[in-house]
């Protein structure tokens, strides 16, 4: 089948988790036989907006990746511009099924137009963006007393309180008018974001935390939404050498960003005593970097000497430049995680993963079995359990061999079962939509854009 992936990022001018996976699912389908296309965008200040220019993938120059550029507009939901860019990449590709990753950056029009071309489209969920303006759900409001708080859920008043006030224009008398307008921009995004969902035929959702938390905010049918883990490319993840020193290296690995929490982390290790080095790996970002440097050189002259920063990797060389160098992979995460790449990663490898009791991270690690769990958010937790592991080095490293709690060998699931049950679902719900469009009788039992979705019952798996 042909298969038309939409991201707002593609590797490798962006290598977060949800853009490094659609690379691999995208490798994946043309392994497998299937014409795969891309559209995403990136961000060049010196071309006319939407204006699209065509690469192909690094590894694969099978796969077409369309850019489409966005450099001017960052909080905007719909644009008409990119609706009529994707509309262009998609009669020129003409595809079977429309696999979204991500419309922010985007536009949130792109189901839509997909739909009515007589596309399947499919949305797998990576963060909660349809739901929360920020995708977090972790707020940002000015003056807040406690910075990047937990968002208890999507609320109108509760978006421009705690993340519009930043937009707002400030002035003392017109804060009830500043309050009503953003209210009112939540409230046109929500009903936007609504009406967009009508014509999407299928969710994925690659943990049962973001399945649940997803159901229960937007009020979806729950046998709309299957859960379905990432798949990875395992061939780049083996021939791990790690050659022991007198120090316990923890690692970590991802965007220098708040939601990731490497200050708690750098707080922690500060705690700590012992044999221990601290590797911190990713692409510096500006305040965050700097930002973050300034805590470490709050800590203590033995503590801050045994940090290092290191550059960002290719994904491809995640064993050789990563892994063969760290012997505890770090996740301390402050947001809802849906299912971290990089802890699947780090159990392919064998090595144990210390990250927090909470969201989709809590369910990819058991404490004492596959690594070490410590309360979200918490400093004071997390730096004992750093403790513990450079109290005992042998018995964290044992915990590594357990790898995955979801297969009896500890393997994670490859990117060949991946794409087999993805394509799977992809011929099921085709099967329908084409019986519906051939039997308008049928239609109550497949749904449209005025009935919604009410497909067959479809087991979800339950990998708790």
């Amino acid at each position: 089948m042909k298969v038309l992936e939409v991201i707002h990022g593609y590797p490798p001018l962006y290598n977060a988790g949800s853009e490094v996976y659609t690379q691999i699912i995208s490798r994946g389908l043309i392994q497998a036989g299937h014409d795969v296309s891309v559209f995403t965008r990136e961000e060049d200040p010196y071309r006319p907006d939407f204006d699209i220019r065509q690469e192909h993938d690094s590894q694969d120059p099978s796969i077409k990746v369309y850019l489409a550029n966005h450099a001017r507009s960052r909080d905007r939901y719909r644009h008409t511009g990119m609706d009529d860019a994707f509309s262009k990449v998609l009669s020129n590709e003409n595809p079977d099924v429309v696999h979204i990753g991500h419309l922010n950056h985007l536009s949130t029009g792109i189901p839509e137009i997909a739909y009515r071309a007589g596309a399947l489209v499919v949305y797998t969920f990576h963060d909660f963006w349809l739901a929360c303006p920020r995708g977090q759900f972790m707020q940002m409001g000015l003056g807040e007393s406690e910075v990047w708080k937990v968002c208890p859920g999507q609320g109108n008043h509760i978006c421009a309180v705690h993340c519009m006030s930043r937009m707002w224009g400030g002035v003392p008398d017109k804060v009830d008018e500043d309050l009503s307008q953003w209210m009112m921009w939540i409230e046109n995004r929500m009903q936007e974001i609504r009406h967009q969902m009508e014509f999407i035929d299928l969710f994925i959702a690659p943990s049962n935390h973001i399945r649940e938390r997803m159901i229960a905010e937007l009020d979806i049918d729950p046998q709309k939404v299957v859960f379905e883990a990432y798949g990875f490319d395992t061939s780049r993840l083996s021939g791990r050498q790690r050659v022991r020193g007198k120090n316990l290296v923890f690692g970590y690995i991802g965007r220098i960003s708040p939601s990731k929490g490497v200050d708690i982390l750098l707080k922690a290790f500060g705690k700590t005593t012992g044999n221990a080095r601290l590797f911190i790996c990713g692409r510096e970002t500006y305040p965050d970097t700097p930002a973050l440097k300034r805590i470490e050189k709050g800590l203590a002259q033995n503590r801050r000497d045994r940090i290092e920063w290191l550059p960002e990797y290719r994904n491809e060389d995640i064993v050789t430049s990563v892994f063969n160098n760290v012997d505890v992979i770090v996740v301390p995460s402050v947001w809802d995680e849906n299912s971290p790449l990089v802890i699947h990663e780090a159990q392919q490898a064998g090595i144990p993963v210390i990250t927090a009791d909470h969201g989709g991270m809590g369910e990819l690690v058991r404490h004492d079995v596959n690594g070490l769990l410590f309360r979200h958010r918490d400093v004071d937790d997390l730096a004992r359990r750093l403790q513990d592991a450079i109290n005992d080095p042998e018995c964290i490293i044992s915990l590594g061999k357990r790898g995955y709690l979801y297969s009896d060998d500890g393997c994670i699931p490859d990117i060949k079962g991946h794409v087999a049950r993805m394509t799977g679902l992809f011929e099921e719900h085709l099967a329908q939509k084409k019986d519906a469009m051939v039997n308008p009788e049928l239609k109550h039992t497949y749904g449209g854009e005025s009935d919604g979705y009410k497909s067959c019952p479809r087991s979800v798996a339950n990998h708790i």
